[in-house]
């Protein structure tokens, strides 16, 4: 879908699936400038997570645990990065292991 939009716009963009198994939906842009897919954020079962380099810029938010939707929100379109082709993508949510957890001071 192309959308056409102005300077100061706000934006949403939706994205769903049906895999049962996949509770994590990631935002991904690719623009003119630099065709490498740069990672938003992502939506982990219910908790969003917006990259250092987006932060201010974007916001993701969504369910990708039971109704496996995430959102993408421009709260204002301002720079020409902005204009770019987005991506989503569904995945099996990771395991995050904190190393200081597993680790046990010696007595």
């Amino acid at each position: 879908t192309a959308i056409l939009t102005g300077p100061e716009d706000k934006v949403n963009l939706t994205c769903s699936h049906t895999v049962s198994s996949y509770n994590m939906i990631l935002w991904y842009q690719q623009s003119a400038q630099n065709t490498a897919l740069k990672l938003i954020g992502y939506v982990r079962f219910t908790s969003p997570t917006v990259e250092d380099s987006f932060k201010g810029r974007f916001d993701v938010s969504g369910d990708a645990a039971a109704n496996k939707m995430a959102y993408l929100h421009f709260p204002k379109v301002t720079e020409a990065e902005d204009s770019a082709v987005y991506f989503c993508a569904a995945s099996e949510a990771q395991c995050f292991t904190i190393p200081s957890l597993l680790y046990k001071n010696p007595l």
